[in-house]
C-alpha cells in the first residue's frame, strides 16, 4: 500500500527528541521544553517521558526501568520550561526506585514513581499476540490527515507529531466506529530511525502509548476525537516494561477498555513486538465525559 510521503517525518522526530535532552540543573534535578501544542497544553506523554528520563539518569545505566505509576496533577503550560526533582528513595542488591516530580510555577503537575532493576535470569512466559494484519496493510493515520492540510489540527499531527499511528479497527480522528466496540489494535512507531538507549526507548514507549490509552472509551461508546462536547483528559498513567523494545520499530497496541462510569475511563494494553514477544503492558484511567 502506497502511504503520503511524509517530508515533515525527519523534523517531527528531530523535534521529539530535542525535548527528551535534559537539562542538569544539579545532581537530582533537571529542566526541559515541550512540543508547541495545539491548545498550548503540554501533552502528557512528553511530560511522562521526561519524568521517566530525569528518573533514569540518577541510576546506573546497568539497571533497566522495568515499572512506573504517576499521577497527571495540572495541565502543563507548553509555551514554558519544566522543572523536574528526583528524590533518590532506595538503592538496593537488585532494584532501584526513584520519585520524579515535575513543576511549573513550583506546583507539581506530574508526580510520579519509578523502579529499576538490574538484569536477571528466571522464569519466563507471556501471553501469545494476536494474529492481525501487519502495518504495511494498515492505512497510517498521516495518510488520512494528509488531504487536511492546512487545517491546525491536522499540520499538527502531519508535521509535528513523531509516531506514526495505523489502527487496524479504524481512525478514530473524524468519525466513530460504525461497529462500537471496547476494544482495538493499532501498530505504533517513530517516523524515523534513531540512535538512542535502552532508556530513551523505553521513555519514549511512555511518550507513544499516551496518544492512544483511552482510545477504546471513544470506540466502544460510539465516539470519535471530533465529537462535539468531548471532555477527554489524563489522570494516571501505569506502565511495566517486560523486554527490550525500540521505539522506532513497529509495536502492536493491542488494548482494552473494560469500564467507564463516574465520568471516568480505564483503558490497557499490552505491546508486542512485531515478532510476537511482549515487551510492554500499561493501564491508564481518564477523564471521560460525553454530551448528554
Amino acid at each position: 500500500m502506497e502511504h503520503v510521503e511524509d517530508v515533515w517525518a525527519d523534523q517531527a522526530v528531530a523535534s521529539g527528541m530535542q525535548v527528551l535532552d535534559l537539562r542538569r540543573l544539579g545532581d537530582t534535578s533537571f529542566e526541559a521544553d515541550s512540543l508547541p501544542m495545539p491548545g498550548g497544553r503540554a501533552y502528557g506523554g512528553q511530560v511522562l517521558a521526561q519524568a521517566l528520563l530525569a528518573a533514569g539518569h540518577t541510576v546506573d545505566d546497568e539497571r533497566h526501568m522495568h515499572s512506573m505509576h504517576g499521577y497527571f496533577l495540572r495541565p502543563g503550560d507548553a509555551s514554558r520550561p519544566i522543572t523536574f526533582e528526583v528524590e533518590v528513595l532506595r538503592d538496593g542488591r537488585s532494584f532501584s526506585a526513584r520519585r520524579t516530580h515535575a513543576f511549573q510555577d513550583d506546583k507539581p503537575i506530574l508526580s510520579m514513581i519509578a523502579s529499576f532493576q538490574l538484569p536477571q535470569p528466571g522464569p519466563d512466559h507471556q501471553v501469545t499476540m494476536p494474529e492481525v494484519p501487519r502495518p504495511d496493510d494498515v492505512v497510517s493515520a498521516l495518510d488520512l490527515l494528509a488531504p487536511h492540510e492546512g487545517h491546525a489540527r491536522a499540520d499538527y499531527w502531519l508535521k509535528r507529531t513523531a509516531f506514526d499511528l495505523r489502527h487496524i479497527e479504524g481512525s478514530l480522528l473524524f468519525t466513530p466506529d460504525a461497529s462500537p466496540k471496547q476494544y482495538q489494535t493499532t501498530w505504533v512507531r517513530l517516523r524515523r530511525p534513531i540512535e538512542a538507549s535502552d532508556l530513551v526507548h523505553r521513555a519514549l514507549l511512555a511518550f507513544g502509548c499516551d496518544q492512544v490509552m483511552l482510545e477504546p472509551l471513544l470506540r466502544r461508546h460510539g465516539a470519535s476525537w471530533m465529537t462535539p462536547g468531548l471532555n477527554f483528559a489524563s489522570l494516571d498513567h501505569a506502565m511495566w516494561w517486560h523486554r527490550p523494545a525500540r521505539a522506532d520499530e513497529w509495536l502492536l497496541y493491542m488494548q482494552d477498555a473494560p469500564t467507564a462510569q463516574g465520568g471516568r475511563g480505564l483503558g490497557g494494553t499490552w505491546i508486542f513486538s512485531e515478532d510476537g514477544r511482549l515487551v510492554a503492558s500499561a493501564a491508564q484511567e481518564g477523564m471521560f465525559r460525553l454530551p448528554e
